[in-house]
């Protein structure tokens, strides 16, 4: 990617393209070189075809081992090196290249043109850029294109970084696409993730929307399922929760109090103080609560103690199955167990 957006800035700051490119036979120009007497067989790297086709340039790589053929680009990086480098000293990358810019503009352009003594570099270009192709109007699409799959966890891995998606996305394979300074996630042609590209290493990168949007997702969740639990156990509790949201009451605090009504008093115990509250007309908790207290009463037993657990020690909770102790007074088999020997004479001492 870095190659290629090298090629699209340099056109950009040229103002036009060359019918020609030279490569060295790095591998992302030449993914394959067969050289034979008539000539040699090339594999381009079709990623470098694309940008070619898209500009209307020839690449051409150069003959192995030629050093001739690519002198001056040598000869150039030493330049850059000794008048640039040398002694430079820059914040960050943006001020690197706001330096080069400058440099290349200012004094690399008025230095001599090594063909021609008369003329500056400024000025040779000046008069070369002329004879450069015109740019297309559409701009090549630049940046790394993957595919990403996405597992349990709404993030998508790109470059060793974790970068948060909707939660409604997992489970499923989106393409990223990233460039120098975004990271972008894609379902098809749709936007999902817009993040900024981090280049350190084993990094979660976050939207705080996408987590505000699970968080909520869960609470959802969570509501539905007690829900559920309390009309399997309670099917009147329905009606009191009908009648409750017709007043604007909060739903969600009463199916809070029912749950723990019901955890401490039980299922037939609850649904019969649920429906002595609807016969009251009072779709609140607090009267669920009077009519199982006015109940306990009545039968003169004890009030329930709530036993509460972690929720992990709750659902690892199980009953224990008792041993048969039968087992261990089981009669020995006369057919198979061995009888003991019987006891036998013990030879008398000579004293005795």
């Amino acid at each position: 990617d870095s190659f290629l957006r090298g090629h699209v800035e340099a056109f950009i700051a040229f103002n036009g393209c060359p019918r020609v490119a030279l490569y060295d036979n790095l591998k992302s120009a030449v993914l394959e070189r067969v050289d034979h007497v008539r000539g040699s067989s090339i594999r381009f790297n079709p990623e470098l075809l694309a940008l070619a086709a898209h500009y209307r340039f020839e690449p051409r790589p150069v003959a192995v081992a030629r050093g001739n053929e690519k002198g001056r680009v040598e000869r150039a990086i030493r330049y850059i090196r000794d008048s640039f480098f040398a002694g430079c000293s820059f914040t960050d990358l943006a001020d690197l290249n706001a330096q080069a810019r400058l440099w290349c503009l200012g004094l690399a352009a008025e230095r001599r043109w090594p063909e021609d003594g008369a003329l500056s570099v400024r000025q040779a270009f000046e008069a070369e850029g002329r004879s450069l192709m015109t740019l297309p109007e559409t701009a090549f699409a630049l940046g790394e294109r993957v595919a990403a799959k996405v597992g349990k966890s709404p993030y998508v891995r790109f470059d060793t970084n974790d970068y948060s998606v909707p939660h409604t996305h997992v489970r499923r394979t989106l393409t990223v696409l990233a460039d120098e300074s975004s990271v972008r996630v894609l379902d098809g042609a749709t936007e999902l993730a817009r993040h900024r590209r981090c280049w350190d290493s084993h990094e979660q990168i976050e939207d705080d929307a996408h987590v505000q949007r699970l968080v909520d997702a869960k609470r959802a969740g969570r509501a539905h399922r007690a829900c559920d639990r309390l009309g399997a156990a309670a099917p009147a509790s329905a009606e009191l929760l009908k009648r409750a949201g017709a007043r604007g009451e909060n739903l969600g605090s009463i199916t809070a109090a029912l749950m723990r009504l019901l955890e401490r008093w039980g299922a037939a115990a609850l649904q019969a103080a649920i429906t002595e509250a609807l016969a009251r007309d009072v779709a609140h908790p607090n009267a669920v609560r009077l009519a199982l207290e006015r109940a306990r009463a009545a039968s003169g037993e004890p009030p329930p103690v709530a036993l509460v657990l972690p929720e992990h020690v709750a659902k690892r909770d199980a009953p224990v199955r008792t041993h048969d102790l039968r087992s261990y007074d089981r009669q020995p088999d006369r057919q198979h167990d061995p009888q003991p020997d019987p006891p036998q004479d013990l030879p008398e001492r000579p004293d005795e």
